[in-house]
């Protein structure tokens, strides 16, 4: 179980390889989690948006969460993702992941359907009261289109096993925001869900990041945090500013095919998207080679 001071600093939402038939790919999966502890990762977040959960029905991402848990035997925490557009279903997979000895949960606001506060807000709370694991709420409103405001967060954080908000926008002041209504909270965290944005987030005071990018070049963005944290802003800075190019090639496919594209360009194996997303074109591929070669992640 996450104690709360172990929220903080890089957790990649880690992609997941899949097999020939869509399903998880065991040895894949292993070979990412390697990759990212090895680069200095602070948690691993198996099933987020970069990790294809969409796309992986109950035995799969009960079978990621039970790879992730025992490969990462202890070293960081492991976020579950447990996001769906029903409370029922999101319920489901939250007592999946705490039985899979997930540390852990994430729970994105539903997609597609458009609930007002009141059902958002009962939606969050019949989850944290579902299940003993600690939750990190994630919002991305560009991708579900719905949005937790600053004052439903205010009312979120006050519920016992809500410790803290991923926030997957581009409305830096709503992180802001985010951050000071929360900020007399003891067990509240707020983190960046958007790679440009690290850097102004601790500045800011939040805790960390759940960085896309960190997949890929882990090493790199684990700098950002560590040398904030270690007060040395203008090296931070700097590693930030490295970064963007590669969060910059989020457009070069369709999301979250990038990532996985990455991955198999240096040298970590993990396969195709699952369709209807297919892999980057040859002409944007190169172009993510000569990104790569830049940060010395391939020769």
């Amino acid at each position: 179980m996450l104690k709360i001071e172990d929220l903080k600093g890089v957790m990649p939402p880690i992609v997941t390889p899949v097999d020939a038939q869509e399903n998880v790919d065991e040895q894949g999966l292993k070979n990412v989690i390697d990759y990212v502890l090895d680069g200095g990762v602070h948690g691993v977040f198996v099933l987020g948006s970069n990790g294809e959960f969409y796309a992986l029905d109950f035995e799969n991402q009960k079978k990621a969460v039970e790879i992730t848990v025992n490969h990462v035997n202890g070293r960081v925490p492991v976020f579950a993702g447990a996001s769906a557009i029903t409370t029922k279903e999101c319920i489901k997979l939250a007592q999946m992941a705490e039985e899979a000895g997930a540390d852990a949960l994430t729970v994105l606001t539903p997609m597609f359907i458009k609930p007002n506060e009141k059902e958002l807000y009962n939606h969050f709370e019949a989850i944290a009261k579902s299940t003993k694991l600690p939750v990190l709420l994630y919002n991305n409103p560009d991708k579900t289109t719905n949005n937790i405001s600053v004052s439903l967060l205010e009312k979120l954080a006050k519920i016992d096993n809500i410790v803290g908000i991923k926030n997957t926008s581009f409305d830096f002041a709503q992180t802001i925001e985010y951050i000071r209504v929360t900020k007399d909270i003891p067990n509240f965290k707020v983190l960046s869900g958007s790679d440009y944005l690290i850097y102004g987030t601790l500045a800011y005071g939040g805790a960390g990041c759940v960085a896309g990018t960190a997949n890929v070049a882990p090493k790199l963005v684990v700098e950002i945090y560590d040398k904030y944290m270690a007060g040395d802003y203008e090296g931070a800075m700097e590693a930030q500013y490295k970064l963007i190019p590669l969060r910059n090639a989020y457009s070069y496919g369709s999301f979250p095919v990038v990532m996985k594209d990455c991955m198999n360009l240096i040298g970590v194996k993990v396969g195709d998207p699952v369709k209807p997303i297919e892999h980057c074109t040859e002409e944007k591929l190169e172009e993510l080679k000569k990104i790569l070669r830049d940060l010395d992640l391939i020769k």
